[in-house]
């Protein structure tokens, strides 16, 4: 399943970019979560990033740890593909 993550640094980590880079992609390999792409960004969130993870539970693992560690804080939401909403829409209107 792919997840859309919405982050935010800890002050004392922004300045520690590769540190926190290297832990963090460590942990997602660790719990079988595949790094799709990075995006730096300027407003409340200071990144998003997309992954794939194998389950929510490993999904959940990682946001936990990230807060634990200090890292900062991150959101992560489900992604679906253009089929699945297709499919969803299609399911709603049978109902």
């Amino acid at each position: 399943m792919k997840y859309v993550l919405l982050g935010t640094l800890n002050p004392e980590w922004a300045s520690k970019q590769s540190d926190r880079i290297g832990k963090a992609k460590a942990k997602l390999k660790k719990l079988g979560i595949k790094l799709e792409s990075v995006h730096y960004t300027q407003g409340y969130y200071d990144f998003i990033d997309i992954v794939d993870a194998p389950n929510p539970e490993a999904m959940l693992a990682f946001s936990v740890w990230y807060v634990t560690q200090g890292l900062g804080r991150i959101q992560s939401m489900p992604a679906f593909d253009a089929k699945s909403f297709e499919d969803a829409v299609k399911e709603a209107a049978a109902a």
